[in-house]
């Protein structure tokens, strides 16, 4: 796997560290003055200062260098393939939609699956710089070490939903990692509890540095809340969300539809300096038409805007709509800025209005049905709807008003319908009747076939 668990004894930071740095993270980290572009790993962990310069190469928000997301790809890639938007660009792009994946498809290749693993390899060369690094205060080394537990969670969280098992690498040790073979989905959730919770011990509850750019303890107990849900452990799950919830950092009900993504978003519990090289904002440059009179790539499809009830104001603000010769695209229109030179907003990873549909869902799997219903409400009431009419009395009616609510919260945000359809084992039924060419082998993505030739120990996922 030559192309993913490279090794080297020096780390590059480059041109885009350095570039990306002033452009992309000016705030989230202030960098030593005339930084090198290239330094050993034991220059680079030498102090808190360089330390800083190479943690702060982990959130560059710039394509897929740097933070292993920030193509926004997999949402796209997700949107596809679930219910929410349809394109005409690329048969690469198509496949997803279609579910003619290939294991040579570009996207798989490249941004959903080596970005995430080179991305990591920064992550763990943070890891390992600052384990029992004298030249760093204990203090300094729990953040640091907290912080990039959360990161790489998040990566592989992303990584197990997409592909199901995957090569497991915590090291960058190229000899221990260059041929591996893929690990359970048991055991890459194990590794991603493991992060999660040790990151809770070792991060406090104030924000790093300005902004929620960098993981605090609240934003590993939101992920780990996420986590808890997907696997079905609903009372850790309701545990951590009401954690979240009642820690009065954040709020839902003041934080006005179009400000959610904004910089400052008072929602906000996670999200990174969005502007990057080639526009602001991933999101926005995927979805919103180009220009004046330009067709959207991924135009939202029937089935979502049908989701959305009378009085929504979702749809309202949320959703766009364009006029192309004698036809109407509708689109995303959740990030609404193309100027690069705007930076007003952020890219959200996490927020608290899906912490509360966490706990509305693990809230009606332990039978706490009053609560669950209260938190689908206050979602509805930020939306300008009443409240729910589910029957209380009824743990599936409440659940089937939590689905509903995310499918028209959550759209078009880091892969979450496609999710929810298949871990409620309701894709087959749903996708199935919506769209043609879904099977059961459709619900995982094809592995790369460059990396199964380089690495003789993995085996494809069925159907590919």
């Amino acid at each position: 796997m030559k192309k993913i668990f490279f090794n080297t004894n020096k780390i590059i930071i480059g041109l885009l560290l350095v570039a990306g740095l002033f452009a992309s993270c000016k705030k989230l980290i202030e960098i030593p003055a005339n930084p090198t572009s290239q330094v050993t790993q034991q220059e680079e962990f030498a102090d808190s200062a360089s330390t800083m310069s190479a943690v702060a190469g982990v959130y560059v928000y710039n394509g897929g260098n740097g933070f292993g997301y920030s193509d926004g790809d997999m949402t796209v890639c997700s949107a596809l393939s679930a219910d929410e938007v349809t394109t005409s660009i690329s048969s690469d792009a198509q496949q997803f939609y279609t579910y003619t994946l290939t294991s040579l498809n570009s996207y798989i290749t490249g941004n959903l699956w080596s970005y995430p693993y080179q991305s990591m390899f920064q992550v763990n060369s943070v890891l390992s710089g600052v384990a029992n690094n004298s030249a760093l205060s204990a203090a300094f080394q729990k953040q640091i070490t907290g912080e990039m537990e959360v990161v790489r969670a998040l990566y592989y969280f992303n990584l197990v939903n997409i592909f199901g098992g995957v090569p497991l690498v915590t090291t960058t040790n190229y000899a221990a990692t260059a041929h591996l073979p893929r690990a359970t989905t048991t055991a890459i959730y194990a590794q991603i509890k493991a992060d999660l919770t040790d990151a809770e011990k070792k991060l406090t509850a104030t924000y790093p540095s300005p902004g929620r750019f960098r993981p605090n303890l609240y934003t590993a107990m939101a992920l780990l809340a996420k986590v808890d849900l997907y696997l079905g452990n609903w009372q850790s799950a309701y545990t951590e969300a009401n954690s979240v919830i009642n820690s009065g950092l954040y709020n839902v009900a003041n934080v006005p539809l179009n400000g959610v993504f904004l910089n400052g978003s008072n929602e906000a519990i996670w999200q990174l300096p969005a502007n990057g090289l080639f526009g602001v904002n991933s999101d926005a440059a995927h979805f919103l038409p180009l220009y004046s009179g330009a067709t959207p790539n991924y135009p939202v499809t029937p089935f979502l805007l049908n989701a959305f009830e009378a009085g929504d104001q979702r749809l309202q603000n949320w959703i766009g709509s364009t006029s192309v010769g004698n036809q109407t695209f509708s689109y995303s229109n959740k990030y609404k800025n193309l100027d690069a030179t705007v930076t007003t907003e952020d890219q959200m990873i996490l927020r608290l209005a899906e912490v509360y549909l966490i706990r509305a869902e693990a809230a009606a799997h332990i039978n706490n049905l009053p609560q669950a219903i209260a938190d689908i409400n206050t979602i509805r009431t930020r939306a300008g709807l009443p409240n729910t009419t589910a029957d209380v009395t009824s743990p599936t009616a409440v659940l089937n008003a939590v689905m509903h609510e995310r499918q028209t919260e959550l759209f078009c945000e880091w892969g979450n319908r496609w999710f929810d359809l298949k871990r409620t084992g309701t894709a087959a039924a749903v996708l199935g009747s919506e769209k043609t060419g879904y099977s059961t082998n459709a619900a995982l993505y094809p592995l790369p076939q460059t990396q199964i030739q380089l690495d003789n120990l993995l085996i494809q996922n069925p159907g590919y």
